[in-house]
């Protein structure tokens, strides 16, 4: 797969789609044009991310805190309560809504089993060599065997640029309201004035979250852009995601990604 071509998605979409990388104009930032309804890019709610912020296709914002965690089980109760408390105020503290997501993935031992073949094979110690035979012949047989699974912390904070929408949102309590054939308005344009406004309103809300999870112990840091791109990849992919990692994205220089625009074709 071609590391310059991520795939990118909103939270929860049924299918991938290919967006290549670019760099940002000059002009205002845009959502895609409205896609055929037989299109599998018109079954994603994703526009385009750049400056560390998800676009959606409603004109609405999403930035991701990734999160460490904590050993809640190992601590003493007076420890606990002292978490607990502090989470509630944090809880309290926030006036948007917020989405925590614990995600499970599958990790690929391929690199460190590479590894590992590699320091045996420059080794000469015959002794220390055979030790790691049986090491290396382990960990492949348990990899075979076992799924050896990661988990990983997110928070997503929304932003609408409509106070109304927001409080919809909030206001909506019915459950199957996000598989309904009516996705919503289909904003294809964002002025500047309003994308500089999310974007400030969004760093506020952001270091509101990074703050309370501080104050419970847990360290946490925001997603860039590029860093967004893989989360969705790996979130929408996670058997392709093992086999064909999205590549290594310090080598890409896009400062945004966005869908890739269907090509018109000579009849």
């Amino acid at each position: 797969m071609n590391p310059q071509q991520p795939v990118q998605t909103a939270p929860g979409a049924p299918a991938p789609a290919t967006a290549p990388i670019a760099s940002a104009p000059a002009a205002e930032p845009t959502s895609a044009n409205v896609e055929a309804p037989s299109s599998t890019q018109a079954t994603l709610l994703i526009s385009e991310i750049r400056d560390s912020m998800v676009i959606m296709k409603d004109g609405s914002f999403r930035a991701v805190v990734a999160c460490k965690s904590i050993n809640f089980d190992l601590m003493s109760e007076t420890e606990r309560e002292g978490v607990e408390y502090s989470y509630q105020n944090f809880l309290n503290s926030l006036n948007f809504t917020t989405q925590i997501l614990i995600r499970s993935q599958r990790v690929d031992i391929g690199p460190y089993i590479e590894r590992l073949t590699e320091i045996r094979r420059n080794n000469d110690n015959m002794l220390l060599g055979v030790l790691m035979d049986d090491y290396i012949n382990f960990i492949d047989v348990l990899s075979q065997e076992a799924n050896i699974m990661d988990k990983s912390f997110f928070v997503i904070v929304p932003y609408y640029s409509s106070p109304d929408a927001e409080k919809i949102v909030q206001q909506t309590k019915n459950l199957f309201k996000s598989f309904s054939k009516n996705k919503g308005p289909i904003i294809t344009k964002i002025d500047r004035a309003t994308y500089d406004k999310a974007n400030s309103e969004m760093n506020t809300r952001i270091e509101a979250v990074i703050a309370g999870l501080f104050q419970i112990g847990i360290q946490s840091v925001r997603l860039n852009t590029k860093e967004l791109g893989q989360l969705y990849y790996n979130f929408n992919n996670p058997d392709t995601a093992v086999r064909e990692p999205l590549g290594d994205f310090r080598q890409v220089t896009g400062l945004y990604i966005k869908k890739g625009e269907k090509e018109a074709t000579n009849g």
